[in-house]
């Protein structure tokens, strides 16, 4: 295993084989989001957009919780600045994450409320454990929300849902988040590293232009007119149709079932 960061680092950059793992290091505050953790999440988005060789990307918090949200002690000090000094390092990190062909995968336990949960909604997988609590949070603070969760709750949930999640704050358990879409699988607290370590080299074997191209117009299609996703669409899978992967595949279908294709 590589790693690029400290163990003191509020953002633990590690790598195995052709998967990242981006651990919120702030295990005392529940990983709540300081300017330090938002700087150091940029610097890793930063370095993933240009290392081609990462195949999937994991998130995850060390100790009792994936993330608390935004650090209370940076907002209080100065509410404008304090927001700004976290909002924009997040923000830009979440575009650089958007054009990855890696998917990521956000391993969540504990709590995950507030930016936590907004960072989650991000993520193309989400497996939770048992007994992990989630929580929107920010009207409980008096404040809208921020890292993109206006743009990923809708589109997870649909608008009347997501108004009831963002407007009540209430907390939701494992159960009503896999019921309402905002993860994919819940597993046993033990089992949960397995599972998306599991999920993680499925995906780091695969085709990961085509994961790429795929991500990106899911996301995209709720923007787009039907000509214009069906334009998007012909323009990626001519992208895939280039790659060594799509032609390892097509060759695989015709090794596979050589008589759909010779008449035998």
């Amino acid at each position: 295993m590589l790693t690029t960061s400290s163990p003191e680092s509020p953002l633990q950059f590690t790598r195995e084989g052709a998967i990242a793992t981006l651990r919120f290091n702030r295990p005392t505050a529940l990983n709540a989001i300081n300017v330090p953790m938002a700087q150091a999440l940029l610097s890793a988005a930063h370095e993933l957009a240009t290392d081609h060789s990462v195949r999937a990307v994991v998130l995850c918090g060390a100790g009792k919780g994936f993330m608390a949200g935004g650090d209370l002690t940076t907002l209080r000090a100065d509410p404008v600045q304090g927001a700004a000094d976290l909002i924009g390092p997040l923000h830009e990190a979440l575009t650089l994450f958007a054009t990855l062909d890696a998917p990521l995968i956000a391993q969540v336990h504990g709590v995950a409320a507030g930016a936590g949960l907004s960072l989650m909604l991000q993520a193309d997988f989400v497996l939770a454990a048992e007994g992990t609590c989630f929580n929107l949070a920010y009207i409980n603070l008096g404040a809208s929300c921020d890292v993109g969760a206006s743009w990923a709750l809708p589109r997870l949930v649909g608008l009347r849902r997501a108004l009831e999640i963002a407007l009540l704050g209430d907390t939701l358990t494992a159960a009503d988040a896999e019921r309402l879409g905002l993860v994919n699988r819940v597993v046993p607290a033990a089992e949960l590293e397995t599972e998306v370590r599991s999920l993680a080299q499925r995906l780091a074997e695969g085709p990961t232009r085509a994961l790429g191209q795929m991500r990106r117009l899911m996301r995209t299609s709720f923007d787009h007119s039907l000509a214009e996703q069906l334009d998007a669409e012909a323009a990626a899978f001519g992208q895939c149709a280039r790659t060594g992967d799509f032609r390892a595949g097509v060759d695989a279908f015709f090794a596979k079932h050589p008589a759909q294709f010779t008449g035998h």
